[in-house]
């Protein structure tokens, strides 16, 4: 435990938690500034014990029903050859980059509400932050990359076979992977550049990387600027880049003249419109698509 409590607030403070609750600090004290600090302490959602089960119960129910949903996405179109194409080519990365997206701090969470332990190592901290920012990322850009594969099938639907080629799939998906490793090694480096902390405190259930900043003693207007700008180029354009594929998609639809035409060309896009709706909510969203659905009945009557 630090000394001289008198002169910083949050020593007293953690007078009053359990021993193994609390968060390791070094003895070095200067200021009422908490330096090299080994782990942080996370607030989560609520103090309240009543609500506690609940909780678990609620995320732990999310977290099997969106790995559910992703891993049935995931065998059906490994296992129908008719679903072998870059669309769902796509949606099956996007399936596991959601896993790891929702596994990066969901499953830590409920480990905490059930141990009773809100405490999370500096290491497992930066950890936890660079997975989350990572797979984050790459649910950004992978979307964005299955707005542009619907704007080559219906803005260039002769040419399609020949620009959405196997190597170029590929070759999306690897720089989707390296564009979000980068966002997340900048995120990491910003986060590294802080050398002295005035709280140990996270108000939330997972590493936030402006959290950590909101912690730091020093001056951290440049990283917010440079963190900031990161989200934007990283965040930003991905949407503007949806926003703009669906702007031409819908201007080749109107400019076809019949209904009919016009319902096949909008209902190829109703899978990664249902992906984009549901981005943020349950895996099981995507299951809507009636390929996907008839692919995975198949497969398990195989199993059964």
């Amino acid at each position: 435990m630090l000394q001289n409590s008198a002169q910083c607030p949050f020593t007293h403070f953690l007078f009053f938690k359990p021993s193994f609750l609390l968060p390791k600090v070094s003895k070095q004290h200067k200021a009422g500034n908490l330096t090299r600090v080994s782990e942080f302490f996370l607030l989560g959602l609520s103090d309240d014990s009543e609500l506690q089960p609940l909780l678990c119960i609620l995320f732990l129910s999310m977290y099997l029903v969106t790995m559910l949903g992703n891993l049935l996405i995931i065998l059906a179109v490994t296992s129908d050859s008719r679903l072998h194409t870059p669309m769902y080519f796509f949606l099956s990365n996007l399936s596991l980059a959601d896993t790891g997206f929702i596994s990066s701090t969901v499953p830590n969470m409920i480990v905490n509400i059930q141990t009773h332990r809100r405490v999370i190592s500096y290491v497992g901290c930066l950890t936890q932050m660079s997975t989350f920012t990572l797979f984050g990322c790459l649910d950004d850009t992978l979307l964005l990359v299955m707005a542009y594969d619907r704007f080559v099938a219906i803005c260039q639907p002769l040419h399609y076979t020949v620009i959405m080629n196997p190597c170029l799939c590929c070759s999306l998906v690897l720089v989707s992977s390296f564009v979000s490793l980068l966002e997340s090694q900048v995120h990491s480096w910003i986060v590294l550049q802080v050398t002295c902390f005035k709280d140990v405190e996270i108000s939330n259930f997972f590493c936030d990387p402006s959290l950590l900043l909101k912690l730091a003693c020093s001056d951290t207007f440049t990283s917010n600027i440079v963190m900031y700008f990161a989200g934007t180029i990283f965040g930003f354009l991905p949407v503007s880049g949806i926003f703009f594929s669906y702007y031409k998609i819908f201007s080749s639809i109107l400019r076809v003249p019949s209904l009919g035409g016009r319902y096949k060309a909008f209902s190829t896009c109703g899978s990664h419109l249902t992906v984009v709706c549901l981005f943020y909510g349950t895996g099981l969203g995507v299951l809507r698509n009636r390929d996907i659905k008839r692919a995975m009945f198949r497969f398990l009557s195989k199993t059964m």
